[in-house]
């Protein structure tokens, strides 16, 4: 369990699992993403989402990747000493986020590593993970931070 206050990078543990909060999406909202980001008829058009292989509208993967992250955000990161990010790996979506859904997230901390060229931070490597209040684990991101040491 991570302490209060500021987060730095000697604060985070490898094997840790971290809460990260729910976070409801309605049906209004995964159109409104699907239109704007990844307009495909199963993200924006209700009888065509009803007549594709998911039997109804679902929410874009980034959509749910991005929720994700929103609860990622709030919970852990919005609070470390954090200097950037050289990206994510490993995204998949694994069942449908669909309107009236709810993710619990938590983030699992699979590495921390010291950088050896500036030794003022280091890298924070975590999978980023939710289920929907069936249990289902719906999708993953394993995200790496760059973050400050303490002091």
């Amino acid at each position: 369990m991570l302490p209060d206050g500021p987060l730095h990078l000697d604060d985070f543990v490898p094997g840790d699992t971290l809460p990260l909060g729910t976070i409801g999406v309605d049906q209004e909202q995964i159109l409104a993403f699907g239109r704007a980001f990844d307009p495909l008829p199963f993200h924006t058009d209700l009888e065509a989402a009803a007549e594709s292989p998911f039997g109804g509208l679902i929410a874009s993967g980034w959509h749910t990747v991005s929720l994700l992250t929103r609860l990622w955000t709030d919970a852990v990161l919005g609070r470390t000493a954090a200097v950037g990010s050289p990206g994510v790996d490993e995204v998949r979506w694994l069942v449908p986020l669909r309107p009236g859904d709810t993710i619990d997230g938590s983030a699992e901390v699979l590495s921390v590593t010291a950088s050896k060229s500036n030794a003022w931070r280091g890298t924070v490597v975590a999978r980023i993970q939710g289920d929907n209040q069936h249990g289902e684990r719906i999708a993953h991101f394993t995200a790496v931070s760059l973050i400050r040491r303490a002091g």
